[in-house]
């Protein structure tokens, strides 16, 4: 099946033929649904914390950021900006000249109101010699679009979200790279030092370092805080082949074999790469000006330290179970915790002998932790939280994307859509285990939770492969907590007319 020409290609890219194979056979077999209990919610899976539960997992980070730890906030950030402006590439595209949907409505009535404003008016008068004001007064109104998106304006078409202006203040226009310095500088630094990695893609990575570089002094001036910021790119050897209607492998016009990104969940390989104890991950277009942090701040301290009480016990619990110290009783205490703290539910541990117990209960303790912040459900794409059952037979919450469940099973369905939350990529992490050593995290991942999509290159279709989402299947095999945070905490912006929501415009 394949030429050496083509083994040379898939070894230039870190990838074994093995692998090939693989995805070959996953185009040939597709991948199966998960197999759902019922969707978490609250008092069955996700915890709401009381006041005095949520001012205590506050003070246990506090603690802990005393003593030194490296902690991480992880924010993937190479996606374009693209699909922001769907709606105003239509127009475009559009055989009128003047808005006509109500999106294209909204977007010029409030124009002003962007953040981007200043920049767009100068790029409208550098190419067209005129300001947007006039321009829309002529009638010219897809001239200020092409300045907006196009590459001899401000190019937001082609830049990734994280370099967009998305919030005004007095004296500047802040980008979501500074937001979140900002989010590290007051809730994931350790001892005066914060680390921020964000993951590019290699053509904008000299952008991102050009921005962070000019904006760095001034965070940390501010703060009085050192702030570390690294960026990486996916990994070549994380692309998948694409494959043809007949799952034979695609090949282009030069008769080279196609790949592509496998995702997000290709990230898994990133963040394996950090030597952090704790790792904030969240998305790079989920961020409110300064006047609304409070909130998310509180928020982000209650996730990371309802991560560092459970990881305590854990710890705990595994250094009783590598002693010859524990009774029966410990381990019937260690059961509770597992299902009533991680909500994992094991069948037929009552058969079990204690040394098997203390085997199957070490194994189950000493991998990854992740607390996922979920908000209540209100209609906004997201992950949902699941109780699903692993291919051991137990039961363990897992965050699911629509793609992972049947459509022809009523009661799925049923679960998905009624669900009372959904994930919002909130997550804190702990990713060392309790002698300190770095977990490899891709040792916890369930190849079988990959998918497949339907896509196209120069006129012929193809199928492309995901490998499993970096929080849903690439994170399958950690102990899970979910915690309900509040609606305020997630202000995502999905096309750019979210920008003119309340809570990413200043304070009137």
């Amino acid at each position: 099946m394949f030429t050496q020409e083509d083994i040379l290609q898939i070894e230039q890219k870190g990838i074994s033929q093995e692998q090939i194979e693989a995805q070959l056979e996953h185009f040939r077999q597709g991948f199966p649904f998960l197999r759902l209990q019922a969707a978490a919610s609250v008092g069955k899976g996700i915890i709401a914390p009381t006041e005095d539960e949520a001012e205590a997992c506050i003070q246990a980070w506090n603690t802990y950021k005393s003593e030194g730890h490296v902690i991480t906030k992880f924010v993937p950030a190479s996606g374009a900006a693209s699909r922001m402006f769907k709606n105003m590439f239509e127009f475009l595209d559009a055989d009128y000249d003047v808005p006509t949907t109500d999106f294209e409505k909204i977007f010029f009535a409030h124009i002003h109101a962007f953040a981007f404003f200043d920049a767009l008016n100068d790029a409208c008068f550098l190419n067209e010699g005129k300001g947007v004001d006039a321009l829309i007064e002529e009638g010219d109104y897809k001239a200020v679009v092409r300045g907006m998106l196009g590459e001899e304006g401000l190019n937001y078409g082609q830049l990734p979200k994280g370099l967009l202006q998305f919030h005004a203040y007095d004296d500047c226009a802040k980008t979501p790279v500074e937001e979140h310095l900002t989010e590290a500088a007051l809730y994931a630094s350790s001892r005066g030092e914060a680390e921020v990695h964000f993951t590019v893609s290699s053509e904008h990575r000299e952008l991102f370092r050009q921005l962070i570089d000019r904006v760095l002094p001034d965070v940390q001036e501010r703060y009085k805080i050192t702030c570390k910021v690294s960026l990486s790119e996916q990994k070549p050897s994380t692309d998948t082949i694409a494959a043809n209607m007949d799952n034979t492998p695609f090949r282009t016009a030069d008769g080279k074999l196609l790949f592509r990104p496998g995702g997000h969940g290709a990230l898994i390989q990133n963040l394996n790469d950090l030597q952090s104890d704790i790792v904030f991950i969240k998305n790079i277009d989920n961020v409110v000006p300064d006047r609304l942090k409070p909130d998310t701040v509180f928020w982000k301290q209650v996730l990371a330290g309802k991560l560092i009480k459970v990881q305590k016990q854990v710890f705990a619990y595994l250094r009783l179970l590598d002693s010859d110290n524990f009774s029966h009783d410990d381990l019937e205490e260690i059961i509770r915790f597992v299902r009533h703290t991680l909500f994992c539910d094991i069948p037929g541990l009552k058969n079990m002998e204690d040394t098997e117990l203390r085997i199957f209960l070490r194994k189950k303790l000493n991998r990854p932790i992740r607390v996922c912040g979920v908000v209540k459900n209100v209609g906004e794409p997201g992950g949902g939280p699941f109780l699903a059952y692993n291919p051991d037979g137990s039961i363990s919450l897992q965050i699911l994307e629509s793609s992972q469940i049947d459509r022809n099973n009523p009661e799925y369905v049923r679960m998905f859509t009624e669900g009372t939350h959904f994930n919002p990529v909130d997550l804190v992490c702990a990713i060392r285990n309790y002698k300190g050593e770095k977990f490899r995290l891709t040792d916890f991942t369930d190849p079988a939770t990959g998918f497949i999509s339907y896509k196209s290159k120069d006129g012929k279709e193809l199928k492309a492969l995901e490998l499993p989402g970096l929080w849903n299947g690439a994170m399958s095999d950690w102990n899970t907590i979910m915690v309900e945070v509040p609606l305020s905490t997630f202000n995502p912006v999905k096309t750019v007319n979210d920008l003119l929501r309340p809570q990413h415009q200043p304070e009137c």
